[in-house]
């Protein structure tokens, strides 16, 4: 046995690859097969890096999917229609983008806007029936629907991704690139990431009824990716800047994504830590989370509807108009969903372990990204506006995690602090991108 392999050994639970079942080994013979296929027809196309990073994929997505067993039927599910896809655009003479509008399972299912605008509806309906099964009597068959909406939900997402990887290609050569370039696509990876770590938790909780807090940021990331389609026609696929034709952005948006998904997670669960806190409150000011949260709401469709065309600053008021009713859902229902809502112990557990998660990832990309930029630009550090504002994050939610593991941090303290960070970590994400200019401004809304 040598070094290596003893040293894996020391670091497995005793009896770890004993007690895999056949299907775990069976996943484990499919990933492989499929990485070799994909290795077979397109290694030529790769450089040594792009090369690594698929043959690592392998074991770590059979890792994943020993780990936590959904994530091997997802993957099942994911393959098989991004697969049907790619022979639907590629049956009859050949490959065809055309083919998205002339067969019917493209136009409607599986070309990847069509696979995207189910995955939005889907998740709009998974929040609508988390809400309803956290104030309803018949609460859980209603959160076991919603659970299952989101399982759908995150599977297409993938499904148009892939697909949309693959479109990029049917445009060019020099085009395609894989789908995490844009604010278009970075709000789809968002969206599936976020609900897919929620999702983990819900089932080592064994509860479903923090979805309707957390799904609350993924609807409203999907209300943003259908306006901006809606406004900027943003689901064109367009070719790389020159800034993005790097290995780098592969590594490095998605780590960053991790950590911002982590992050919005653990803020929706410190807002709802502060409504179950202040259940029984009766004055004005003691129900400062829900004046916030109104604030806010009222104030994004002022911000976005800058600069916007006639339609889309009428979606912002319908946002209005919804944001304004869930606000006067919460206040009006706050006791009822407080006596439904997990303890604070659990809430504040979540929110640290998400908090810490997305620490570690965004650590990981803000490496990615200083090493991305010494390539591209010359220098690891430029102090330009993305990265200052990047770097605040960091700071923020180092802090936080001190506190907590130094301090014993808990409590309120917490969650404000976890809710701050949301905010912090959006204008990094948007704000910047809005409001200020530097070497990441080809990501401007």
């Amino acid at each position: 046995m040598t070094t290596a392999t003893q040293n894996l050994a020391l670091q497995l639970p005793p009896g770890y690859f004993a007690r895999r079942s056949p299907w775990d080994w069976l996943f484990a013979l499919f990933v492989a097969v499929g990485a070799g296929i994909a290795f077979a027809l397109y290694s030529s196309y790769m450089d040594g890096y792009e090369q690594a990073i698929l043959i690592g994929s392998v074991p770590s997505l059979v890792a994943l999917a020993w780990f936590w067993r959904p994530v091997r039927q997802l993957t099942l599910a994911v393959a098989a229609l991004s697969l049907l896809a790619i022979w639907l655009y590629q049956a009859g003479s050949g490959p065809d983008l055309a083919r998205a509008e002339q067969a019917f399972l493209l136009k409607y299912f599986l070309s990847s806007q069509s696979a995207i605008l189910w995955m939005s509806m889907l998740f709009f309906m998974a929040t609508a029936f988390y809400w309803v099964g956290l104030l309803s009597r018949a609460g859980d068959a209603f959160e076991k629907l919603g659970s299952r909406l989101t399982w759908v939900a995150i599977t297409l997402a993938l499904v148009g991704s892939l697909v949309r990887w693959f479109e990029s290609y049917l445009i060019g050569a020099d085009v395609g690139h894989i789908p995490v370039s844009n604010l278009y696509e970075v709000f789809v990876l968002f969206s599936w990431l976020t609900a897919a770590y929620y999702l983990y938790y819900e089932d080592q909780y064994q509860t479903r009824r923090m979805g309707a807090f957390v799904m609350l940021v993924v609807s409203a990331a999907v209300g943003f990716l259908l306006w901006y389609t809606v406004v900027r026609e943003a689901h064109q696929i367009q070719p790389l800047v020159p800034a993005l034709q790097s290995w780098w952005m592969k590594l490095h948006v998605p780590a960053n994504f991790i950590g911002y998904g982590t992050f919005a997670l653990a803020a929706m669960l410190a807002f709802a830590y502060l409504i179950k806190h202040s259940a029984g409150e009766t004055r004005w000011y003691k129900l400062a989370p829900l004046w916030l949260l109104g604030i806010v709401l009222c104030f994004e469709p002022l911000v976005f509807r800058r600069g916007a065309t006639e339609a889309g600053g009428s979606y912002w008021f319908v946002y209005f108009g919804i944001s304004a009713l869930i606000v006067g859902t919460i206040l009006f229902g706050r006791r009822r969903i407080a006596e439904r809502l997990p303890t604070l112990e659990v809430l504040d557990d979540v929110m640290y372990k998400s908090i810490a998660v997305g620490f570690a990832f965004f650590t990981i990309a803000t490496v990615l990204g200083a090493l991305w930029a010494a390539e591209a630009w010359g220098g690891y550090w430029s102090w330009d506006p993305k990265e200052t504002w990047a770097l605040i994050v960091w700071l923020n939610y180092a802090a936080w995690l001190h506190m907590r593991l130094m301090k014993g941090l808990r409590g309120t303290v917490a969650a404000w602090w976890a809710l701050t960070g949301l905010a912090i970590t959006t204008f990094a994400f948007l704000g910047v991108n809005m409001f200020l200019s530097g070497l990441h401004s080809y990501g401007t809304l």
